[in-house]
């Protein structure tokens, strides 16, 4: 990688979104090749010194944080899900890494994510999730508007609409977001 690309490894956070159990059965068939690259670029970030942050969706049960008034939110209900499942046992979560439970696609949305990222100094995101029309969307706006440096690992991202996902990699995250394959994350981590 250039250096104009070089990480301080003190001032950014790998931030690991919707690798849950409930999703990444959903997705069966894409999981594990998904489950072993973001395994790998943990790993890397881990090794670097790089701070690993997981967000999951989750709801209580009867999903009181759900209003009727919202589309998405109405469908996550109708799927039954995100009440009792766990972050992807493959990634090997460390207690000491943080765990921040959203209500919404957003990562930052309602919770203290964009605090613990402040009170860390973390400046700068490595950002992989399943979906990218969900989660990595709304997450990546939000990060870009609140000035992060954001990379988008896309070897680490699905969505089960291909033709939306390069297409988001091709306009609205490579316009906010240094787009990174795999290979690339793993360089600038070492």
């Amino acid at each position: 990688m250039p250096p104009s690309h070089a990480i301080d490894p003190v001032k950014t956070a790998l931030l690991v979104m919707h690798y849950q159990t409930d999703i990444t059965r959903l997705f069966s068939e894409a999981a594990p090749a998904l489950l072993a690259n973001t395994r790998q670029l943990c790993d890397a970030a881990r090794s670097a010194g790089v701070q690993v942050y997981f967000a999951q969706i989750r709801f209580s049960p009867g999903y009181p944080e759900v209003s009727p008034l919202n589309k998405n939110g109405m469908g996550i209900r109708d799927l039954g899900l995100f009440t009792s499942d766990e972050i992807a046992p493959e990634l090997a979560r460390r207690p000491s890494e943080p765990l921040i439970v959203a209500h919404r696609a957003s990562v930052f949305f309602g919770t203290d994510l964009a605090l613990r990222l402040s009170a860390s100094g973390i400046d700068t995101l490595i950002m992989a999730g399943i979906a990218s029309t969900g989660v990595v969307l709304s997450s990546v706006a939000h990060a870009s508007d609140a000035d992060y440096r954001l990379y988008t690992v896309k070897d680490c991202c699905f969505d089960p609409d291909e033709v939306v996902h390069e297409h988001l990699f091709s306009t609205a995250f490579a316009s906010r977001t240094t787009v990174l394959t795999l290979a690339d994350a793993l360089a600038l981590l070492a």
